[in-house]
């Protein structure tokens, strides 16, 4: 008897542990506790040491931390018609624990989904240049629809990046043909621009000398002196027509030569 008293205390402790385990339950910071009673909503609970009636209620964790979630890589004609394969990401958390466990089933595959269809059908009403360009114009607008159709289950998008843009290799080819022609352009309106203002200074510079004739002189002394300083054997000195002009009207008068 004394045997089957013990055995029976032991059994009733056992059983009391089992039901002390499965009616406390802890919860992390990050965690919320939805608890059903008797399949019907209840209330959500935590974060800390939770009570719950033990084959009455059911606790179910959920995270509240946020979620990466890479967007497989899509497939995607731009307005222009041009096909690309783009990839993205998705940062996403739960707000509301309870729409998370009793409307949607699986919301992060359906978030998933959502991002994927979203991703495809925004980029196809854009060009490709504007897609390259605005890149941040068009996130804003993918975690606006994104974070629109998740709502109602409890889920807020924050954040939605365009990773990569992949381009067909004939594609990539065209593109680097136009940049180059657009380098080129430049350049020569920057060699044009150059010239014109060379041009300019070389007008203003005629005007001084015209009103200045010794400035003339001057700057033959000047590059005189400079290619002086270089070891060249030819020195070319400029003559002033000033001095050639008297020359030349005296051989216009001398009478002509008997032969």
């Amino acid at each position: 008897m004394r045997e089957l008293g013990g055995i029976s205390i032991t059994f009733i402790i056992l059983v009391g542990i089992i039901v002390l385990s499965s009616a406390l339950k802890i919860t992390q910071e990050y965690e919320r506790a939805v608890i059903f009673r008797l399949g019907k909503l209840v209330r959500v609970r935590g974060p800390g040491l939770i009570g719950i009636i033990p084959f009455v209620e059911t606790a179910i964790k959920v995270d509240l931390r946020v979620i990466t979630m890479d967007v497989p890589p899509q497939e995607v004609i731009t307005r222009d018609n041009v096909t690309i394969k783009v990839t993205a990401v998705v940062y996403f958390r739960i707000f509301d624990p309870a729409k998370s466990v009793v409307i949607i089933r699986d919301f992060i595959r359906a978030t998933s989904q959502i991002a994927q269809t979203t991703l495809r059908s925004v980029l196809g009403q854009v060009e490709l240049d504007e897609l390259l360009a605005h890149r941040e114009k068009i996130n804003e607008k993918l975690q606006q629809i994104i974070d629109e159709q998740t709502e109602p289950w409890g889920v807020k998008v924050s954040v939605v990046e365009v990773k990569d843009v992949e381009l067909p290799p004939a594609m990539q080819r065209a593109m680097a043909k136009q940049a180059e022609a657009e380098r080129e352009r430049r350049a020569k309106v920057i060699h044009a621009e150059g010239e014109f203002q060379a041009a300019q200074q070389l007008a203003h510079a005629a005007q001084v000398i015209q009103t200045e004739p010794t400035s003339l002189q001057l700057r033959y002394l000047q590059v005189l002196t400079e290619i002086a300083v270089e070891k060249n054997s030819t020195i070319v000195f400029p003559m002033p027509i000033d001095l050639v002009e008297p020359l030349i009207k005296i051989a216009k008068n001398l009478p002509p030569q008997k032969e």
